[in-house]
């Protein structure tokens, strides 16, 4: 028995499936569905190791064996049913728990939740990771995972877990915080969420270098987040000081539209004087769209055209 489940453990592994076929099967004490399992999945046939490994209950099995089953249906499983996936990866961890399955778990789960949106759990494996993990040779594939859940999740863009999500960037060296601002500040303006757009901006901006491209698109975001809210003078004034040629080439869109969104929600009614174009407001403390059903249009078109010209690829 100990000998067949070595040899699955073996495949799952990373064994050469050819070694393992050689084996005396009809000696070999072991589940007919989890052995062909493992030997599909090691010769990438993905859906037949689906098929044949998804009622398998790890926690049935040794905890060397089901540590390293549950790690595989966490793999397999991710993209089609993420919540077993999910489910799989956590019986992993806690079967193998120090291990290199348990770091593989932490580093696939991450993104999972990520994508479920449970900040909660997202936060936990973070700072288990940080924890145990932080100083290993996959740390840079955690982090990337990490980002990309961020980037592909509404995780970060409540304001209210903002100071949360900065206590887990503190954990980052500094180039790798500060992209990661970037990121946030990007995808929450993309989304309106325009409080966290200036939150992150700031943050980019105290770790960005003078004169760096990082450093404008710091003052981008802050600027957008400024002109669209409560500081339309400041926020313009910022927009319009940005060395474009620092931008990437998919932000400088979106920098002309924001411009021509806050000019032109500044613009007077039609039939107003010339005297009330060429002076603004007294008070610009926050733009008052629903004062004019005129405005109100002009400043939706705006919007929809803005939406329109984001629709890239997110970072």
């Amino acid at each position: 028995m100990r000998n067949s489940q070595a040899a699955v453990i073996y495949l799952l592994s990373g064994g050469a499936p050819q070694i393992v076929r050689k084996l005396p099967r009809d000696k070999m004490n072991i589940d007919e569905r989890l052995f062909n399992g493992a030997l599909a999945y090691v010769e990438g046939r993905q859906e037949e190791a689906r098929e044949l490994l998804k009622d398998v209950k790890p926690r049935t099995l040794s905890s060397g064996l089901g540590g390293q089953v549950a790690l595989v249906q966490g793999a397999l499983f991710a993209r089609a049913e993420a919540s077993l996936a999910i489910e799989r990866l956590d019986d992993a961890r806690l079967l193998l728990p120090g291990t290199l399955v348990e770091e593989a778990a932490l580093r696939r789960e991450i993104l999972l939740v990520g994508q479920a949106e449970d900040f909660d759990k997202f936060e936990f494996l973070t700072l288990a990771y940080i924890r145990h993990y932080r100083n290993s040779i996959y740390a840079g594939d955690f982090w990337q995972r990490f980002s990309t859940g961020l980037a592909q999740s509404s995780l970060a863009l409540d304001e209210r877990r903002f100071a949360r999500i900065a206590a887990l960037l503190e954990q980052i060296e500094r180039a790798g915080r500060l992209k990661l601002y970037l990121v946030i500040a990007r995808a929450a303006m993309l989304r309106g969420q325009l409080a966290v757009t200036r939150l992150a901006g700031e943050r980019a901006l105290t770790l960005s270098a003078d004169a760096s491209a990082d450093r404008e698109r710091a003052h981008f975001f802050r600027g957008v987040a400024r002109a669209l809210t409560d500081e339309y003078d400041g926020g313009l004034a910022e927009l319009k000081a940005l060395d474009q040629s620092k931008l990437p080439e998919r932000d400088v869109p979106l920098l002309n539209a924001t411009l021509q969104l806050a000019l032109d929600v500044r613009k007077p009614l039609p039939g107003g004087s010339a005297t009330a174009a060429d002076k603004p407001p007294a008070t610009p403390a926050r733009l008052d769209l629903a004062s004019s059903t005129v405005t109100l249009a002009r400043a939706h078109k705006q919007l929809g055209e803005l939406e329109l010209l984001t629709r890239d690829r997110r970072p």
